[in-house]
């Protein structure tokens, strides 16, 4: 029997159910978990208050934890199947085009529109603060550190801010630096023992966050970091121990009850602490929820995600908010979707093509000349032998 095949009943480590990664519903997964942070947002963007949530953290913020386990476990894999270059590379070509290129549509598409609708006019619009221009150039790195354009959205409930839900781009990239640099170790390849005492640290700095916060001279970074960072190392250790770990529901479903448990008792560090279970529930759903072929091609959750927000506002701006929380969702969600789709056939698709052709150049360069090489004749045994001892 192959290692992706269980027999019902046998649950032994040699005969685990594993995620196939080429016939899986992640994608499909993750562009739930994008739809479910524009409903959260709904909620706030259209004046109806905070909206669901449980444990205090509210629906997106759940939704969002979710993303950082399904990462944690792709992205370990990503990096264990390349060099640390070519990792970094990757992880680049695949957050930063769509997010400038999310930038640039904020600044000069939406806003301009939202300027004229709140002024009757255009004037002064690249010149008032926070100018277009340096939303763009400010915001760059991935660390948002102004979400305004040119005054705009004064009046609407959640006001001034264009894009909510992009600070948590700078955090998982983080994350990929963090197992990135990890997995340089041979140790850390080999057994899942150093990214799981990384994560059993990240979840103690999370539980001591306040002296955490003191050692970063209060930076709320740390803060947000040992918040996600448990999640986003749970989906690690999960991928390390993939081939002991059966994706079966008589291992999800106890999975999830104890992390609704661990999260009902201990709701500040609850769902931390069961990371790693958090993503074995989640890659569970991945692995039995049939998924259309073209959600298994195509990975539009990234782009919604981004573009969500923005359309929410534009669309409070126009008046959504009186149809209430579905009705704001039902004009928003299908303008965010077009948008996710735009970036991902238009841009994020052939970035990732273009980048994974130029490392798989490299590598047959590499291997080319290695097989140039001229073979040097075997030492001598005897030599040898003199040489260590």
């Amino acid at each position: 029997m192959s290692a992706t095949t269980a027999t019902p009943g046998s649950l032994r480590p040699g005969r685990v159910t594993m995620l196939d990664p080429r016939n899986n519903s992640l994608n499909l997964v993750r562009l739930v978990l994008a739809a479910l942070v524009l409903v959260s947002h709904a909620y706030p963007i259209a004046g109806a208050g905070g909206g669901p949530g449980f444990a205090g953290e509210h629906l997106g913020g759940w939704a969002v934890i979710g993303f950082f386990a399904i990462s944690g476990y792709l992205i370990t894999g990503s990096r264990l199947r390349t060099t640390f270059t070519e990792y970094l590379g990757h992880r680049v070509a695949r957050i930063f085009p769509a997010f400038l290129a999310c930038l640039v549509v904020v600044a000069f598409g939406f806003a301009p529109v939202a300027y004229r609708i709140e002024r009757g006019t255009l004037e002064g619009f690249l010149t008032t603060a926070n100018t277009p221009l340096n939303y763009v150039l400010a915001n760059a790195g991935l660390r948002m550190s102004d979400y305004s354009v040119a005054g705009t959205l004064a009046d609407v409930p959640h006001a001034g801010a264009w894009n909510g839900s992009l600070w948590t781009l700078y955090f998982e990239f983080l994350c990929y630096l963090v197992v990135g640099v990890a997995a340089c170790a041979a140790v850390t390849r080999r057994s899942p023992l150093v990214l799981g005492a990384m994560f059993l640290l990240s979840v103690a700095a999370h539980v001591a966050d306040g002296r955490v916060l003191q050692l970063f001279g209060g930076n709320t970074d740390a803060h947000w970091l040992f918040k996600l960072l448990p999640y986003f190392l749970g989906g690690a250790i999960v991928y390390m121990l993939r081939e002991r770990i059966p994706l079966v529901w008589q291992v999800a479903l106890p999975a999830a009850a104890v992390v609704g448990v661990a999260v009902w008792l201990a709701p500040s560090w609850g769902g931390q602490l069961t990371a790693p279970l958090v993503a074995v529930v989640l890659l569970w759903v991945g692995r039995v929820v049939p998924s259309p072929a073209w959600f298994q091609r195509n990975d539009v959750s990234y782009g919604l995600y981004v573009y969500a927000f923005p359309c929410q506002q534009m669309a409070t701006l126009l008046g959504a908010g009186a149809l209430g929380v579905a009705g704001h969702v039902a004009v928003t969600l299908p303008p965010a979707l077009a948008l996710a789709a735009a970036s991902w056939f238009w841009l994020e698709r052939p970035v990732m093509r273009a980048t994974r052709a130029a490392s798989a150049g490299r590598t047959r360069q590499t291997a080319a000349q290695v097989d140039a090489a001229p073979t040097s004749p075997a030492p001598d045994a005897t030599a040898v032998r003199a040489q260590a001892g």
